[in-house]
């Protein structure tokens, strides 16, 4: 039996499983988010999938970042300062990898002018280079394997029709060979693949024969017409936290809706993000974000940039049960 179906089965007849956590872009509540640090701090705080944004270089190689521009996350300026669009911005698909490796990351900011000056905060700067999907994934097996755990992957195909514009071929398509090649590609493997453009998930699902679990991101409510469509080619849904609660007149936190609407197309639901300084507006607190995400709504699972924190949520919820 697959891993898929196995979760399945055990949370069916056991709905106090915890939901997993998944870790956003890697601890990247402590450490500089898609680096190697963070990645390897999410694995070590026991996350049971860890997130990979993926885009494609000028020469075809999946590079793990959360953005189709480099300015915000790394030295792209200081390293090659004549190479923007038109649009002053720095394209990954402008450059071969063997250019981005020369680069080194660093937290998220607007332009290099705004560049992170604190003690504490330089020090998650120092050493981080950009990371190729088919390296990180080889890194987490390497890191199950000495540890004894089974952390998956969690892959998001950034703006797939972008890169269809550039390059002439889907993205989705390009990422299973990928996946094939690193042994990755069967249902038996521990991995999502995640999109908000709902034709790419699509494609992977009728032309591609794509047998990987697929989720649709959602940054607002579907129609229930919409969620019946996307339970056709999806395996879940991942819609953002804002999505899924409300206050109402009594104050009190009350489900929406489309968890339940989800869960009764059979679909699985993992909600973005938790943060620890930055909640829903259903939320006043960490603890109240998961308390609803696990006990009211009873999610499938759910990113974080916390996942040290969010585990343990998990889990102490789990154990009181």
């Amino acid at each position: 039996m697959s891993w898929f179906l196995s979760f399945l089965v055990v949370f069916i007849e056991n709905p106090s499983t915890p939901p997993v956590v998944i870790a956003h872009r890697g601890a990247s509540g402590y450490a500089v988010e898609h680096t190697e640090a963070a990645k390897a701090m999410a694995h070590a705080q026991g996350a049971d999938f860890l997130e990979q944004d993926v885009v494609l270089s000028k020469d075809g190689i999946f590079v793990v970042s959360h953005d189709i521009t480099m300015e915000e996350t790394t030295d792209v300026e200081s390293v090659f300062p004549k190479r923007a669009r038109s649009d002053g911005k720095y394209y990954f698909a402008d450059f071969e990898w063997s250019e981005i490796q020369r680069l080194q990351m660093h937290d998220r900011t607007r332009r290099k002018s705004e560049a992170i000056t604190s003690s504490s905060e330089t020090a998650r700067l120092a050493g981080q280079r950009v990371v190729s999907l088919a390296d990180e994934s080889k890194l987490i097996s390497g890191w199950n394997e000495k540890t004894g755990r089974s952390a998956g992957l969690y892959i998001e195909l950034k703006s797939p029709s972008f890169h269809k514009r550039e390059f002439g071929y889907a993205m989705g398509e390009a990422l299973l060979k990928l996946l094939d090649t690193n042994r990755i590609s069967s249902v038996s493997a521990k991995c999502f693949i995640q999109c908000f453009e709902p034709e790419e998930l699509v494609d992977l699902h009728d032309r591609l024969h794509c047998k990987i679990p697929l989720i649709q991101l959602l940054g607002k409510r579907p129609s229930d017409q919409e969620l019946a469509e996307m339970a056709r080619y999806a395996k879940g849904i991942g819609p953002s936290l804002e999505l899924l609660a409300v206050r109402d007149s009594s104050d009190k936190i009350v489900s929406t809706g489309i968890v339940e609407s989800a869960k009764r197309l059979g679909m699985l639901v993992h909600p973005y993000t938790v943060r620890k300084n930055q909640q829903p507006k259903w939320s006043n607190s960490l603890g109240e974000t998961h308390q609803t995400l696990i006990q009211l709504l009873k999610v499938d699972g759910f990113f974080s940039d916390y996942p040290d924190l969010s585990r343990a949520a998990a889990w102490q919820d789990n154990r009181s049960n």
